[in-house]
């Protein structure tokens, strides 16, 4: 098969596509940031104790 097969999309309306689509969207991308800033807003502080030390060794293989 050597010949190439064109797709027309001349019905098409690509911008009122577009608009629909992100229309479509911005409500839930609302609600998400919405949930995600109360979350920030509701989270618990940690309290800030110092870390202990702690001596590790990495061992890498055998040494010659």
């Amino acid at each position: 098969m050597k010949h190439q097969m064109e797709l027309t999309l001349a019905n098409a309306t690509p911008a009122y596509r577009r608009a629909v689509r992100r229309q479509r969207r911005l409500p839930s991308a609302h609600w998400w940031f919405d949930q995600m800033r109360k979350a920030v807003d509701e989270a618990m502080a940690w309290p800030s104790t110092p870390a202990r030390p702690e001596q590790t060794y990495l061992t890498l293989g055998p040494t010659k």
